[in-house]
Order: structure tokens, then C-alpha cells, then sequence
């Protein structure tokens, strides 16, 4: 019998661990169908809920799980509504089960909606920054449960920007953008996260949730992960997805993001910066992604993103504000950059960073080495306390 040799043995032992792929918890219905028989279930989920390639709705109510509702958060169940677009109540057409919107005037099922259900799912691809709004949908729902003394079953799911950079927010700028003293990427899962606020006491009157987390198989914080589905109408591609931490700061400024193209959250520009770059986009409005984006119909002058190498800055671990940073240096008009009154289009970027020193820092011209520096000791503080609710390495 033929002997391997110790090189060949780690060669295939490293191998095997690189081909061997996540598993999120929608999955593994081994781990969770015993504890769904002869429940009445909710269900808060989006297009990003698939058991392999199939909704996960569909899959479970073929299975025979009784499904009560389906709630569905911003951009609706199917994913096809645009970003801080209305979303109506209305019934799924594959299996009339209604679906009541999460996103509105109302942000969490009622008393009444709760007590028709034995137990809640939370199944949603998150893509792990604060002003991403499922992590403030998934608190909604823990108030809920917590209200009514429900289960919350979370069917985890890698974050694909898993790491920790950022100031933490300043709560004197909570809004819909930002809830939690956390930093701009929180390095956590939607199952960690839950963790994390029940355990700082975030939800009101600092209720704790019954949560149980369907863990993800096979997963480390370090990982690559490619989403199977776009997790919102704007984040069309894996390299909007990588590229969203850095670039939806944009969002505060008067350069575009590419909001109205096909390619948002991957090129940059703005109509002044013509002379300054070749590259070009015109943002045109787009029903179901960006109706009325910013510059529609004006030529834009600046970076195109989309052949950057998104696997290097995601090794890298860091949010890249040098983008920002040249931006404003490019811009010809200073004054104009962070003006919100130009347009509805541009938000608030206090609000956006955390922290009314980002913007402060840009104008003033400060290096990305003081501009990191000033977001100690939070920041450090916030990766220490992480510590305590990581479920993966």
C-alpha cells in the first residue's frame, strides 16, 4: 500500500478546507423542521431567503411547515421595491399566505399579529453595516417577540464585510441609519448581532429576546463570501456589495454613487467634475431602483469601481475613506459637497459616519492616519465588548 508523504497530506488537508463551503442556517432544515411541527409560524424574510436556489417560504410551505404570515422589510418580499419606497400589504401569489409590510409607518408585527403565531423566523442576508436597515428591522421584530414572549428563530447567514472599522456611532445622531453605538461595519452575523442586543440591553425598557440561532456550518468571520442573491434592488452585484461600506458614505455628498445606472454602489461621479476624469455615467430614472436619483439625466465625471479588486479589500479589513477623501479634494466647488440643500437625494453625513468630526476632518484636510486615530478609543472599546457574542471564529 502506497504511503502519502507528510507535504501531500497538509496540501490536500488545506485543499479540502478551502473547497469546503458555508452552509447557512436556511439550509440545514434537519437543525430546525422538529422544531416547527405543528406551529403556527411568521416568517420575516426577503428575495434573500433561498434554501438552495428556492425561496425559503416556498420551500417550507411545500414541506408542510403552517405558515401564518410573512413579513417583509424595506424593498419588499421580493426585493423589487426601491430604497425608502412604500411597501403595501398584500398576499403571496404562490401560496396566499399574506404578507404585512415591515417598512412604513409600521416596523414591527402587532400585538395582535403576534398572538396567531407559536413562533417567528428571521431569515435575511445582511451585508454588515450600521446603516444597512435589516439590522433595525431584526431589533423591531425582538421587541415583538419579547412583548409577546414568542420564539425568534434566526436562520443565520455569513456577512460578507465581516470586519470592524469605523467610528462608533455618536447617539446623538440616532436615526433610521443608525440605532446602535456600533461602528460603520460591525463585524457581526444577523444571529451575533441579535446576541448583541439582547445583551447591551438595546431593545426598550432593555427587554431580552428568546432567541435560537441556526448557526452557519463551516463559517469564519475572515471568509469570502459570495451572496447567491442580491440582497436590495442597489446592491445588483458582489462588487456593490464589497464596495458599499466605503462608497454609501457618498451618499452625504454631492457626488453620485451610481444610483439611477445599472452599476450603482461601484462607479462615482458628478457633473463638475468634468476635466478631472474619464470616465463617464449619465443617471437616468429607473423604476424600481432609483426613480428620482441624483444628477438625472447629467453626465457624470469620475472613478469607475467595478474592476477594483473587491477581494483585496476585503483582506485588507478596512473601510476605504481615501475615496472620500480625494473626492472632496477633486470637487471645484468645496462648499457644495456636503450641501444637502442642492437636492432630497443627498443625506446627512454626520449621520452617515457616526459622527460630526468625518466631515469636519475633510474639509480641514486631515490625514486618513488622524482621521482613523480620532475614532479611538471607541472603537477598540466596541471590538472588545463584540467579543462576548461572536458565535464564529
Amino acid at each position: 500500500m502506497m504511503r502519502m508523504r507528510p507535504a501531500i497530506i497538509i496540501l490536500l488537508t488545506i485543499f479540502s478546507s478551502a473547497i469546503r463551503a458555508q452552509v447557512p442556517g436556511a439550509d440545514q432544515t434537519e437543525a430546525y423542521l422538529p422544531l416547527l411541527k405543528g406551529k403556527k409560524v411568521g416568517m420575516v424574510v426577503n428575495q434573500t431567503s433561498v434554501i438552495g436556489n428556492r425561496l425559503s417560504v416556498d420551500s417550507l410551505h411545500a414541506l408542510g411547515v403552517n405558515i401564518k404570515a410573512v413579513f417583509g422589510p424595506e424593498h419588499g418580499f421580493r426585493g423589487n421595491a426601491s430604497n425608502g419606497a412604500p411597501v403595501g400589504d398584500e398576499k403571496d401569489p404562490a401560496t396566499g399566505i399574506p404578507i404585512i409590510s415591515l417598512y412604513g409607518n409600521k416596523r414591527q408585527p402587532t400585538p395582535q399579529e403576534m398572538a396567531g403565531l407559536d413562533v417567528l423566523i428571521f431569515d435575511i442576508q445582511d451585508v454588515g453595516c450600521r446603516f444597512y436597515t435589516n439590522i433595525n428591522t431584526l431589533a423591531e421584530v425582538m421587541d415583538a417577540c419579547a412583548k409577546a414572549d414568542k420564539e425568534l428563530i434566526i436562520f443565520d447567514r455569513p456577512n460578507p464585510n465581516a470586519f470592524v472599522d469605523g467610528p462608533v456611532l455618536n447617539m446623538e445622531l440616532k436615526s433610521g441609519i443608525g440605532k446602535f453605538p456600533i461602528p460603520i461595519t460591525h463585524g457581526m452575523t444577523i444571529g451575533e448581532f441579535a446576541q448583541m442586543v439582547n445583551g447591551q440591553g438595546w431593545l426598550p425598557n432593555k427587554a431580552k429576546c428568546r432567541i435560537r440561532v441556526i448557526k452557519v456550518k463551516d463559517y469564519r468571520h475572515d471568509m469570502y463570501y459570495t451572496l447567491p442573491v442580491g440582497p436590495s434592488p442597489n446592491l445588483n452585484t458582489q462588487e456593490s456589495v464589497m464596495l458599499y461600506p466605503s462608497l454609501c458614505l457618498f451618499e452625504g455628498t454631492i457626488v453620485s454613487q451610481g444610483r439611477g445606472t445599472y452599476m450603482p454602489f461601484t462607479v462615482l461621479g458628478a457633473p463638475a467634475l468634468k476635466g478631472n476624469f474619464d470616465f463617464s455615467f449619465t443617471p437616468k430614472s429607473i423604476p424600481g431602483k432609483s426613480e428620482t436619483p441624483l444628477h438625472q439625466d447629467q453626465t457624470c465625471y469620475g472613478l469607475d469601481l467595478r474592476t477594483y479588486d473587491i477581494k483585496a479589500l476585503h483582506a485588507r479589513g478596512k473601510v476605504n475613506i481615501r475615496w472620500i477623501m480625494d473626492m472632496y479634494k477633486a470637487y471645484p466647488y468645496k462648499d457644495k459637497f456636503f450641501d444637502r440643500s442642492q437636492s432630497r437625494q443627498i443625506g446627512d453625513i454626520d449621520k452617515l459616519s457616526g459622527t460630526k468630526q468625518f466631515k469636519e476632518q475633510i474639509i480641514a484636510g486631515a490625514s486618513e492616519e488622524e482621521i482613523r486615530k480620532s475614532w479611538e478609543p471607541g472603537l477598540g472599546a466596541y471590538k472588545q465588548m463584540r467579543k462576548k457574542y461572536l458565535l464564529y471564529p
